[in-house]
């Protein structure tokens, strides 16, 4: 089997390609892909040459970490069935080329155990499941309680306020442009200029400016915590007397787990939460380089989707 997709060769260098698919195994499925978001965090970096080093990093790959589809085959083994729509958060399917994330492609072979049932969703919003799931695990620590100071009014920081609304919070977000200051729901966007509280408790930051610790620091309130849930280029560092005098507790949010995954599927389908309005440009597939470059490059976009159905 083969499939079409995108293929970034080289920073900046992304194009649509033809690629040899790994043959499934007893345990696989082959999904065919309807819809694919574009990340402007990590794919960002991947595509302006900034990424760290992080495992599997190399050019060529196959971005990608959001995708929807259907289940056109399944090993004797698997876990899915044909027939059901699933959410793919990235696939390794492509040979010698890596896939880091690997689901921005037409076709997809993956373990059956990867695969997220997911009929809710039926239109291009599904591909918002993963950083949904982003920001649900960024707030259901062990202990955490929800941010009442969010950094970024981007797609993350607006699902970051949606759940914290979800789970009786009522947050302040930060965002200096002024055009990504609509459609708040149950909490407040504000320019950090016109902001004087220095008490909060619990600060979120998904800026990824690697340069902010410092003004956070100085808007904590005693014991208060930053929680570092965006991914940072550079190296992070701050200035010590501050974050001593305030006691300050720094915590990094990783990656979502599959629990957080189900839990947020689950509130998704029961209404909870919502993800209408985070998809605001959608292109054909066949369009993904001019699609990649105003998803990265276009402040009015918040989120890019790549529409699969129609490309063979």
């Amino acid at each position: 089997m083969d499939t079409i997709a995108v293929l970034l060769k080289a920073p900046e260098d992304l194009v649509l390609s033809r690629l040899a698919l790994t043959p499934p195994g007893d345990e696989d499925i082959v999904v065919a892909v309807e819809w694919s978001g574009i990340s402007t965090g990590t794919e960002r970096l991947l595509w302006s040459g900034r990424m760290p080093h992080f495992p599997g990093m190399g050019y060529p790959l196959v971005p990608g970490y959001e995708s929807v589809g259907r289940v056109i085959a399944a090993g004797p083994q698997a876990s899915r069935r044909c027939g059901e729509r699933v959410f793919v958060p990235g696939a390794r399917c492509f040979g010698d080329v890596r896939g880091l994330f690997g689901g921005a492609a037409a076709r997809l072979v993956v373990p059956s155990r990867r695969a997220i049932p997911f009929d809710g969703l039926p239109g291009p919003e599904g591909v918002l499941l993963a950083l949904a799931a982003t920001a649900w695990h960024a707030i259901a620590a062990p202990g955490a309680s929800p941010p009442d100071l969010i950094v970024g009014h981007g797609v993350l920081g607006r699902l970051l306020a949606r759940i914290a609304v979800l789970k009786g919070g009522a947050p302040v977000v930060w965002e200096r442009d002024a055009r990504r200051r609509d459609g708040a729901e149950g909490y407040e966007v504000i320019d950090p200029d016109g902001d004087a509280r220095r008490d909060y408790r619990s600060i979120c930051d998904v800026s990824g400016d690697a340069g902010i610790l410092d003004t956070l620091v100085q808007r904590l309130a005693p014991g208060g915590e930053i929680v570092l849930a965006g991914f940072y280029s550079d190296r992070l560092s701050f200035s010590f007397p501050p974050a001593f005098m305030r006691e300050a507790r720094f915590r990094v949010a990783a990656e979502w787990q599959e629990a957080d995954l189900v839990a947020t599927r689950d509130a998704i389908a029961a209404g909870r939460l919502g993800l209408d309005g985070l998809v605001t440009h959608r292109e054909a597939a066949e369009r993904a380089p001019a699609a990649y470059a105003q998803a990265f490059t276009d402040p009015s976009c918040l989120k890019m989707v790549l529409d699969w159905r129609e490309c063979t």
